[in-house]
């Protein structure tokens, strides 16, 4: 209830001094579930109760909000361009919101649960008399609790998945077009992988090209099949026995090479197959 993220604004701030226009914002692991509101406040955003003092910090304090003044706010921001790295298309509020699935993993009870989602409620009301949009079901705005509704307000930010900004970062395309063979992976790969993961965006790259794509993962999940229709054309376990994790982490290094070995034996056997 109390958790603010005002020192991502902070750091947002601190970027802005230091001359950068263009900020990738990745969202996600947060400790918060404020609405992004500290993140506003760092950047001269007021939030205001119905007498007009300015809420303090954290989302304990969404219930009693009346109104945003944008006054104050830094007018760099409009200087920039902010992207938002963003894997998950929580809305703002609801089963689906900011907290429903993240206050629980933050540590809220189901009483501050409860407070949370009618603090973000409200949040969203404001938020639509301050834009006429309704904020309350866009995805991804619940993103971080609720940061990613904030940086589409107060940031003009444009919301992409992490994959896709990495992706361009690394010119991957470049590199797979020119490709044989891509290998990906994660450490555990299943049914949600295909609900948009690293190795599910790069296994979109390489169809685009016709390059077949190998999945490894330390574990094959419940699902795993559902990946062969998002691209992903094989995938591998590197574990060669179940063990204890600390085990499992301390032999990685050595049991993804071994893994590999077998698969580069497995294409070499396919070629001799070929030639017969």
């Amino acid at each position: 209830l109390l958790a603010s993220s005002f020192g991502t604004g902070e750091l947002i701030r601190h970027a802005l001094d230091a001359g950068i226009r263009h900020i990738i914002l990745g969202i996600g692991g947060s400790a918060t579930v404020d609405g992004g509101m500290g993140v506003a406040q760092a950047l001269g955003v007021r939030f205001l109760d119905a007498q007009g003092t300015p809420l303090g910090a954290g989302g304990g304090n969404l219930s009693r909000l009346a109104s945003i003044d944008l006054q104050g706010c830094d007018p760099r921001i409009s200087e920039c361009r902010i992207e938002v790295a963003c894997d998950v298309d929580n809305p703002l509020v609801g089963p689906r919101g900011a907290a429903a699935v993240f206050g629980p993993q933050k540590g809220a009870t189901p009483e501050m649960v409860e407070t949370l989602e009618n603090g973000l409620r409200n949040y969203a009301r404001v938020l639509h008399a301050l834009t006429g949009r309704d904020m309350s079901q866009i995805p991804g705005g619940g993103a971080a609790g609720g940061m990613g509704i904030a940086a589409i307000v107060f940031l003009e930010a444009e919301m992409k998945p992490g994959i896709e900004i990495v992706m361009q970062a690394v010119k991957l395309e470049e590199a797979v077009k020119e490709a044989s063979l891509v290998i990906t992976g994660e450490g555990r790969i299943d049914s949600q992988t295909a609900g948009g993961k690293a190795p599910i965006g790069v296994a979109s790259v390489a169809k685009r090209h016709h390059v077949p794509v190998i999945g490894i993962a330390g574990v094959l999940g419940d699902g795993v099949e559902v990946v062969h229709r998002h691209g992903i054309d094989a995938v591998f376990s590197i574990l060669p026995r179940l063990a204890p994790l600390s085990e499992v982490l301390a032999n990685g290094e050595q049991n993804l090479y071994h893994s590999a070995c077998n698969i580069a034996r497995v294409i070499k056997l396919g070629q001799d197959i070929g030639t017969r």
